[in-house]
């Protein structure tokens, strides 16, 4: 199962002859990310958070920047980005490395406050982007779908929700690992679940090392 959901995951809709083609179709592409005004009307203010590079083996699919995320402009540059970078078993320096780790997440932009937290991605937001830029990531190698927003986008599953999903990490695995949201707001899912921190994350930390060549 898991190499069929990566093939279509990754499914090419564009050919890119060279690594030099890649690299400066990559950067017009996100210039016209950084330029995009879709949202503008719907959100408090465009400015979207992504790190990519053509040569980047690992790749993050999160849900959307929070409010610190989007005053520093640095994606998972909080307490739920610290949580991931433990799970992963890596540094910040090395996450921050976008030529070894390529950030994507479902809405690039901070979305604003809702009643009970943030609000979702904007759901115009990967349908526009994510295959044009996924077409310009070759090298990736393994992919984490963090939070149910990735999730539902990219996996076509039997599974009801978030936790069989996880629980069921094995049929993704080592091409896709399927991830709770380390937000701090998950404590409790982490608590009632102390098998994902004792089974999962171990696999997981032995992935990326593999994928990174640590």
């Amino acid at each position: 199962m898991a190499a069929s959901i990566h093939t279509k995951f990754f499914s090419r809709s564009t050919e890119i002859s060279s690594s030099g083609s890649r690299t400066c179709s990559l950067n017009l592409l996100l210039r016209e990310v950084h330029s995009c005004q879709l949202c503008a009307s719907e959100i408090p203010q465009p400015r979207p958070v992504l790190r990519v590079s053509n040569s980047a083996k690992l790749l993050l699919v999160g849900q959307a920047p929070g409010s610190k995320v989007h005053a520093s402009g640095i994606p998972w540059d909080d307490a739920s980005g610290k949580r991931l970078r433990q799970w992963m078993g890596i540094s910040t320096e090395l996450f921050y490395d976008r030529n070894s780790i390529a950030i994507m997440p479902m809405g690039f932009c901070y979305p604003g406050k809702g009643h009970g937290g943030d609000l979702p991605p904007r759901p115009e937001c990967a349908p526009l982007w994510h295959n044009r830029i996924l077409a310009l990531l070759p090298a990736i190698q393994c992919t984490l779908l963090i939070g149910m927003y990735a999730q539902n986008y990219y996996l076509d599953t039997d599974h009801k929700n978030l936790t069989e999903r996880v629980k069921c990490w094995q049929e993704f695995a080592p091409e896709l690992f399927v991830l709770p949201h380390p937000s701090p707001r998950n404590q409790l899912w982490l608590r009632r679940n102390a098998w994902f921190e004792a089974e999962t994350v171990p696999a997981l930390r032995e992935t990326v090392q593999q994928v990174l060549q640590l």
